[in-house]
Formats: structure tokens, sequence, C-alpha cells
């Protein structure tokens, strides 16, 4: 199990966040991320850098454009091989705008980035954070959510290899006896999804709420039931999750507490039913702010390994990487 950083060097930005990764044709990871003075500040910019046999290359700029704060880069891949870029320009997640770029030549070249939704009134169109998925039947799912006043979340569908995309209503709400406040507005952003069987598709979901919520869809994305809260701790930070061959999911998520110092994996066996952890892969003091590990993103590679990005206390990127029997391996470090 090994432990690299994107970072060879003293960066020249005093904060990096928001980390997105994947593997490319040729087996290079792409890890790209948002840097700048701070989160929000108006040099931030999307960057990224690419891991060849094992080595980080240079950081270099990958989007900047507008003189507004860049957000959230998210990297996918569809199954012709062509790459996306994902990112949000805004002065704040309530009225960000979604842009993409796409490279038809498995990561080589790319063209220039274009707004996603052109004319988008509502703003936060495409992913938020977590990669798209794509359906048994082609279908790709951009999870999506909104911030503000008419905050919720939803998926954006498309049929035509991510040329045009639809929106699907907000998940539903709901209040259970597992709500850990009767008097709490639930808020749900940035999910996460997998698909179960042939348009057979979940959700799970970061809250305010002290635990992870979940939604399912049985028409390949179009409608979602109520949201409901699943047993696990949550500090309302961001999530990831991907499926593995075997049908078994493995979780990146901070569990419990303000500080985002601990981050941990967790694996379910039934499905997203139950949940246990796997593996501690940060624990640091809690109330000391630099100690942050936060923001995940996981991948399956063709080798078999996983892939898990995350901000390292907001000055690198770290990315480990393993199989999934030695990440169950309690005796074995990070290297």
């Amino acid at each position: 199990m090994s432990k690299s950083y994107v970072w060879s060097t003293p960066q020249t930005f005093a904060q990096c966040h928001a980390s997105t990764l994947v593997e490319l044709a040729n087996g290079d990871l792409l890890c790209a991320f948002f840097a700048g003075t701070r989160e929000g500040a108006r040099d931030v910019g999307i960057y990224w850098s690419r891991c060849r046999s094992g080595r980080w290359g240079d950081v270099t700029l990958a989007a900047k454009v507008a003189p507004v704060a860049h957000w959230n880069p998210v990297l996918f891949r569809d199954f012709d091989e062509k790459v996306f870029l994902f990112f949000k320009v805004g002065l704040s997640p309530k009225v960000w705008k979604t842009f993409a770029a796409r490279s038809l030549d498995g990561g080589a070249s790319w063209g220039d980035p274009e707004e996603l939704v052109p004319g988008d009134a509502s703003g936060g169109r495409g992913p938020v954070k977590n990669k798209p998925i794509q359906l048994a039947d082609g279908t790709i799912l951009a999870p999506a959510s909104k911030e503000g006043e008419d905050a919720g979340a939803f998926v954006d569908r498309s049929t035509d290899g991510g040329h045009s995309w639809q929106r699907s209503d907000y998940v539903p709400p709901t209040r259970t006896a597992l709500d850990p406040s009767a008097q709490i507005n639930v808020s749900v952003i940035q999910p996460t999804l997998w698909e179960s069987a042939p348009g057979v598709v979940h959700m799970l979901l970061r809250s305010n709420a002290g635990r992870i919520y979940r939604s399912d869809s049985a028409d390949c994305g179009r409608s979602w039931c109520a949201m409901y809260p699943t047993a696990l701790e949550h500090n309302n930070s961001g999530i990831d999750l991907v499926g593995l061959p075997n049908g078994l999911l493995v979780l990146a998520h901070n569990p419990t507490g303000y500080w985002r110092n601990k981050l941990l994996l967790s694996i379910s066996r039934d499905n997203g039913g139950t949940w246990e952890a796997l593996r501690v892969l940060e624990d640091e003091p809690e109330n000391v702010p630099a100690n942050e590990y936060s923001y995940p993103a996981i991948i399956l590679r063709n080798d078999g390994r996983l892939a898990i990005s995350y901000t390292y206390k907001r000055r690198n990127i770290a990315v480990v990487q393993a199989t999934f029997d030695e990440l169950a391996n309690r005796q074995s470090s990070v290297q």
C-alpha cells in the first residue's frame, strides 16, 4: 500500500483542495484540484498533474476562464475513452456555473472549456464534487446539487455522450425517527452514485444532520425516492464511493466531529444496507485546524487497485493506492 503527494516540491499556493482522479487509457493517473490564496479567492484556478510510472509530474494550470474563484473539479472517462474535466466558476456555490473541457484522445490533448448547460439560470448543473457513472445502457449520470435557498440534490442525465443534459427533480426530503434532531431541517448536497443492477441506481449524500443520507432510483436516475438516513455517522464533509466487481462498496469519508482530522474507508457487503470500517487513512488530534484530511475521491483502476486522493492539510493532495486485500490487512502500513 503506497501513499504519494501530487506536489513534489514546495508549492507556490497557500491552499489546495477538492481533488479528483481518473485513470487514462494508457494507465496514467490524472489528478485535478483547485488551488490559490484560499478557497473562494479570485486567483483560485483548476490545476492538475499526471502520474506516469508511479511518479507525479509538474503541476500545471488546467483551467482559468474568468477572474473569479474556480471550484470542485471532477474528472471522468466514459466507455468510448472520452475524458471530461468538469469544474465550477463563480463568486460562491450559490451562484456558480459549470464548465467542461473534453479530450477525445485519452487525455493527450484537450478542447477549450465551455459552459456545460449554456444559459443555465439555476446554476450547479453537472457533477458538483464526485465523478459521474455510466449505466449499463450507456446513460451518463452526473451527481449534482445546489446550495442556497433552493438547495438540494439531483442528477443530470446524458444519453448522447455528454453533449446535452437533462436534469432530474430534486431528491424528495423526509423526516424519520432516525434523524438526530426532530427540529433540524435536513439539507443534502454532493451525492455519490452507484448502479446495483441495470437501471437501478443509488446515491449517498452529504448532510447537515449527523448522518450520511441515501436515496434510490429504479428508472435510471429519472426519479428518486425520499431521502433517508443511513447508520453512517457524518460530520458534513465531502464523501465518495466506488463499487467493486464483486458487489462490495467502498466509501471514503470523515466519520464524526467538527474537525476533518480522521479519514476513513468503510465497506458494505449488502448494497449499502450495513457498513463496517475497513481502514483508517488518517487520524490526527482534533481541534487543530491544520490537521485536515478531507474531500476524498476514490476510483477503481484497471489493475484492480483502488486509488484514493484527498486534501492533505490544505497544503498538498495525497494519493493512496492499494488492492482491497491490502486495505483489509490492518498490519500493513501506508508507505
